[in-house]
């Protein structure tokens, strides 16, 4: 399958034009259709939106330290998000904003998230590094999918192949590249493809984007089973992410996801994110639905 050739420029300008709303009247926003989607839309779309809506409404040198959010619906790529703001909060130091996205009136996410003006305060660091190979010894995941495309559903194939805004490198490898159990841990690195915009809101939101892609994963790992080879059902519930330090989405970062409890249709995951240098610069937390897939007769 032949994918058009698409220079990372443009692939990272339109992640930025993606994940960036519009405002459409007092404390409301719209938010833009992914080019050319056809099918239900990525959860860290949604929650990077919803955050860049939030911050709208912020007033200049206040950050986004945590976000919390709820899925409700899964949405459509045929439609455009609306995303209504209510401003709970604005103390010395914190303000709090409560997000409800829908498409065509009905709600699909609820978000909550709070920001805060910079500050020092008390300062120590307990969160070791995993010892993983650098990037630069890794493959490309865009070679490996090119690789494993054909083992996927055809109707899979044209996600494993398309253009992406995101280079990840995958450590370990993916559920989806060997139908063995292993333990529940994963660790990438990803960055964008080319530079982003310097402004610190854009680097959280792109971050918040790629903190739903590989997590809800590491669940499936113990039990050998792949969505790509249609042999599990999953969706996120809830996904909460903590920004603890200053970093750059367009520069390397390892994404260490590990899974210490799934059952009753559910798969609770948590992530750390680190520099290259080692610094923890955010944490996430994320419980999703999990199934094995009825084979279809």
């Amino acid at each position: 399958m032949d994918m058009p050739e698409i220079s990372p420029e443009r692939l990272v300008s339109g992640l930025v034009r993606l994940l960036t709303v519009e405002p459409d009247g007092e404390d409301h926003f719209h938010g833009r259709r992914k080019k050319g989607g056809i099918g239900r839309v990525f959860g860290g779309e949604v929650i990077a939106q919803a955050l860049n809506a939030a911050q709208a409404t912020v007033e200049e040198g206040r950050a986004a330290h945590s976000l919390h959010a709820y899925f409700l619906r899964g949405a459509s790529e045929e439609h455009p998000s609306e995303y209504q703001v209510a401003r709970d909060f604005d103390g010395g130091s914190f303000s709090n904003r409560r997000v409800v996205a829908s498409q065509q009136g009905r709600p699909i996410l609820n978000l909550t998230a709070s920001f805060q003006k910079h500050e020092e305060g008390l300062s120590h660091r307990d969160a070791e590094m995993p010892d993983v190979p650098p990037p630069d010894e890794l493959e490309p995941e865009v070679d490996v999918r090119r690789r494993f495309a054909e083992q996927a559903r055809p109707e899979a194939r044209h996600h494993f192949l398309a253009p992406h805004p995101l280079e990840m490198r995958a450590v370990e490898g993916r559920h989806w590249m060997n139908p063995q159990p292993a333990p529940p841990r994963s660790h990438s690195w990803f960055k964008t493809v080319a530079p982003l915009p310097d402004d610190p809101a854009i680097h959280r939101a792109v971050l918040a984007y790629a903190s739903d892609m590989t997590l809800l994963g590491t669940c499936a790992l113990p039990h050998g089973l792949s969505w790509a080879r249609g042999e599990v059902v999953s969706a996120s519930l809830d996904h909460a992410v903590w920004f603890h330090d200053d970093f750059r989405a367009d520069e390397w970062l390892l994404y260490a996801t590990e899974s210490p409890w799934s059952d009753r249709g559910r798969g609770f995951n948590r992530g750390r994110i680190f520099t290259q240098d080692g610094r923890l610069v955010a944490s996430v937390a994320q419980e999703g639905m999990i199934r094995r897939a009825t084979p279809k007769s």
